[in-house]
């Protein structure tokens, strides 16, 4: 749930860039090529990443310009200097970054001491992108709690220490993609807020306004998926930089070397918008309401992911309110979003009433955050203390807060808050899956080919049943429902014999069972079949259409991210894998089927429950087929 604001304004907004700024032109003189294939993979991450120019507070020699610290302190004062502030005046200091000068002390103490700034509070948040936003959060409640009238945050990022080639003679000039990627994507530099608990004139582009800070929201999903950019961990990630003899050691392996699992990168928009989702979902924002939207990316490249899984959601922003300066201040992690507020205020004019919604997606081990603010009138009365969520639900409980997936123009109007709520249970459902067991131990490559057997034997038993209760539940619907018969048959004729090909794939691996009614009985399959043929043998099962959302997305959603860890995990033919290929591939024709079925159903629904039975049976589907994921390896733990 989002942290809420009542008495938090943005007083100032400043940043500080190093340097000049350094055109693609200029890279090498800074960021030198390592070997024969740097340049092509240079031209190649910048013809996506749209970036033009970016910051080094390093010289062309690789010396250090601008210490880490000291770019802070420079953004702090152009904040105070904007707001005619005195840094006395400041009682608390937050700063966010992925590291600081020196490992220890913390961050935000360097800070306080490269300003020679008097005693004070202050914390240092250590992360990647978010850590601004947390240093944003920490310091917007200790003013919100009344412990601080006026706190500074502040996010500062210099990677371009770990870039120059000198980094990399240990290793002989030698660098994998994933080390290679982030050297032509991040830059340096320094932003700073200063929040306070009265609201004072905006400086720059707008006059006659203030900036007021709704609500700040953050959920980290390290648990859920393995770690995508880190820097002191080797290739395999199965060593620390600290366990090497010495850290020339650790250098010479590629340790400190700063990667990115570029693979992974979808994922986190996808989790990013399923967040969106669920604030839309209980009222904390609305996408008709957000006039300018500041989408912090680490390329263009990513651009349409956004855009288009916001209009699968029905939640879209028209392109024409987003705002980034990616392409002339490039990459600067948890500085970004700071300077990217403070460059928006100062060359756009906001005005009354007008929303900016901040989405700040981090890829270290994923974690997404948003910030919305307000433009309020200096004239108008302070504003009334935030309604509690469920009031906010109940204020927009006619809106349309998130659309299906197509075209929303085409939808019924039921159909959005159905699948709003739809997507969070799939949202909880899919992190819950991605902590099982089998899971873990698929994502920490531990995974073997007994593993993959045991996981078959529990997991046929219940396809099998899939067309079964499909046709009991057809079998089941009056009159009023007969249009959707049809459909829904077509579906379970498709799913008749997939079992059968999971068997085979089975015996293909290797598979000592040869007689499918000799497969062992997983409680969860067990448990999940037994409620679906219940279900189905009652008058018009309609809820079942959540089951198959549950069953269907599985496939579509979650399988293709396990197939690329299992294949690397094990050492099988092609023809073990096919169910989970084709499930894979077609599982997107299947819920677009889905789709059209609920429409169906919504339309033919005499009672108007239909979508309330829909979303539970969703949810019991969700609990059992987790609890199967469960049983798969009910004796170890992650």
């Amino acid at each position: 749930m989002p942290i809420a604001f009542d008495r938090v304004y943005l007083q100032s907004a400043g940043y500080f860039m190093p340097g000049q700024p350094v055109s693609n032109d200029e890279l090498d003189r800074y960021i030198a090529p390592l070997n024969r294939i740097s340049g092509r993979i240079k031209q190649r991450i910048l013809a996506e990443n749209g970036i033009k120019q970016r910051y080094y507070a390093i010289d062309a020699e690789g010396g250090t310009v601008y210490s880490n610290a000291r770019m802070a302190a420079h953004a702090i004062r152009d904040c105070l200097r904007r707001a005619a502030a005195r840094l006395d005046d400041v009682s608390l200091l937050a700063s966010g970054s992925s590291g600081g000068d020196a490992l220890m002390p913390g961050f935000a103490n360097m800070i306080q001491g490269e300003l020679a700034a008097h005693p004070m509070e202050t914390l240092s948040v250590h992360g990647i992108c978010a850590a601004g936003v947390s240093a944003i959060q920490a310091a917007a409640q200790a003013v919100e709690m009344g412990g601080h009238d006026r706190a500074l945050a502040v996010a500062s990022e210099l990677p371009s220490r770990l870039f120059k080639r000198s980094r990399f003679t240990a290793r002989g000039y030698d660098a994998d993609f994933d080390s290679h990627f982030l050297r032509w994507m991040l830059s340096d530099g320094a932003g700073a807020l200063l929040l306070g608990n009265a609201g004072t004139a905006l400086p720059g582009a707008s006059q006659g306004v203030r900036l007021k800070l709704k609500w700040v929201h953050q959920r980290s999903f390290s648990g859920d998926y393995p770690v995508c950019m880190q820097l002191g961990l080797s290739a395999d990630r199965e060593r620390v930089h600290l366990d090497y003899p010495s850290w020339t050691d650790a250098e010479a392996d590629g340790a400190l070397a700063l990667r990115q699992d570029i693979r992974l990168l979808p994922h986190l928009f996808d989790i990013g918008i399923h967040e969106y989702a669920g604030l839309a979902r209980d009222g904390w924002v609305r996408s008709d309401r957000i006039d300018h939207f500041l989408c912090h990316y680490s390329s263009e490249k990513f651009i349409p992911v956004v855009k288009d899984l916001l209009e699968k959601a029905g939640l879209e922003i028209p392109q024409e309110r987003w705002y980034s300066n990616l392409a002339w201040r490039g990459n600067t992690g948890a500085a970004s979003i700071l300077i990217m507020l403070a460059e928006f205020l100062e060359t756009r004019a906001v005005k009354p009433g007008q929303q900016i919604l901040c989405y700040i997606p981090e890829s270290g081990r994923f974690t997404t955050a948003y910030m919305l603010w307000e433009v309020e009138s200096l004239d108008a009365a302070p504003a009334a203390a935030a309604a509690p969520p469920a009031a906010r639900v109940a204020d927009t409980a006619g809106n349309d807060l998130i659309a299906p997936p197509h075209d929303p123009a085409t939808a019924s109007p039921e159909l959005g808050p159905l699948l709003t709520e739809l997507a969070s249970i799939w949202h909880d459902y899919r992190s819950r899956v991605w902590r099982t067991p089998l899971v873990h131990k698929l994502r920490t490559r531990r995974f073997q080919t007994g593993d993959y057997l045991n996981w078959m034997e529990n997991w046929i038993p219940q396809v099998r049943e899939g067309s079964k209760w499909m046709r009991e539940g057809v079998a089941s619907l009056g009159p009023d429902y007969q249009p959707l018969a049809a459909l829904i048959e077509t579906h379970a004729g498709e799913e008749q014999n997939d079992f059968r090909i999971l068997f085979q794939d089975y015996r293909n691996a290797g598979g000592p069972i040869a007689d499918l009614d000799a497969l062992r009985r997983n409680p969860g399959g067990e448990a999940l079949n037994a409620y679906l043929h219940g279900l189905a043998a009652t008058r018009d099962p309609i809820g079942l259409l959540g089951a198959i959302y549950i069953i269907e997305g599985t496939g579509q959603r979650i399988i293709p991210a396990l197939l690329p860890l299992l294949k690397a995990s094990l050492s099988l033919p092609p023809d073990t894998y096919r169910f989970l290929e084709y499930h894979g591939h077609n599982d997107e024709n299947h819920l677009a089927r889905w789709l059209a079925a609920v429409e169906l159903a919504l339309d033919c629904d005499p009672t108007g429950r239909a979508a309330r039975r829909i979303i539970d049976t969703a949810r019991h589907t969700a609990a059992l087929y987790l609890m199967q994921f469960h049983h798969v390896m009910e004796n170890e733990a992650p």
